[in-house]
């Protein structure tokens, strides 16, 4: 199942918020500052934790399904912020740019308000999608092109 797939499957079970975030984290920062840019009315967020960053134990699996091995660590940045309206919006981002972060969880509080909802699926999150679905095609297509077919041939044996 592709990235867009699995969003549009999301969307359709009502799992509208891990869609939200999960793409929320795939953003890039230009995304952000664009979308940030084009709000009528900038909200007042209030920080309640961070941005902050922090390491994370990344776990594997040999073969995709043996017993689990600690892989390593990676860098992640997190942040949560209150809207003056009471919406709490929380995002976690690979890296270490807090503003991205803080603009990330500020659009999560956004999107959990009626008002503002709209604005975000359509300036933000399609195009984050769209930008993954392309991303994903681009690469199934270099990988496709790669590929080697082998083939044994049958000796007869007289």
């Amino acid at each position: 199942m592709t990235a867009a797939e699995k969003t549009e499957a999301a969307a359709r079970t009502g799992d509208g918020r891990k869609r939200t975030v999960d793409l929320l984290a795939r953003a890039e920062r230009q995304e952000l500052l664009a979308a940030w840019d084009a709000l009528a009315e900038k909200p007042v967020a209030q920080p309640v934790r961070g941005p902050e960053t922090g390491l994370v134990m990344v776990r594997g699996r040999i073969g995709g399904g043996g017993a689990p091995f600690n892989l390593g660590e990676v860098t992640v940045t997190r942040a949560t912020v209150r809207l003056a309206s009471g919406s709490v919006g929380h995002a976690h981002a690979l890296g270490t740019d807090r503003e991205k972060a803080r603009l990330s969880a500020i659009f999560d509080a956004l999107w959990q308000e009626e008002a503002t909802r709209g604005f975000v699926e359509q300036t933000l999150l399609s195009p984050i999608a769209n930008r993954i679905a392309g991303d994903a095609g681009r690469k199934a297509g270099e990988t496709a092109a790669t590929r080697v077919d082998f083939f044994t041939m049958v000796r007869g044996e007289d």
